[in-house]
């Protein structure tokens, strides 16, 4: 099982949803992350390459994203970024 889904068609019932998440912005780096919880986000902008040890993924506007626990992995911002984000139960 992957620990990174990427899901490119969201309906509009669940965008509304998402739009009443807290937004997180960050401008262009690299750094390391480690997700300690589930996250679900929808990137609102920015470009993002995400590097795991089972490949490499590419993130953009439109993207709804789900980081599974325990995923360690380089987070390469390559346009500043804002996303909407929640930590599901």
């Amino acid at each position: 099982m992957s620990m990174i889904t990427i899901n490119k068609n969201i309906t509009e019932d669940k965008l509304e949803k998402i739009k009443k998440w807290p937004i997180w912005e960050k401008d262009i780096s690299r750094f390391p992350y480690y997700y300690d919880h589930t996250e679900e986000c929808y990137i609102i902008e920015g470009r993002i390459t995400i590097e795991t040890e089972d490949g490499i993924y590419h993130i953009e506007p439109g993207d709804f994203v789900r980081f599974e626990k325990g995923l360690s992995c380089i987070w390469d911002i390559k346009e500043k970024v804002r996303k909407y984000y929640d930590f599901p139960k």
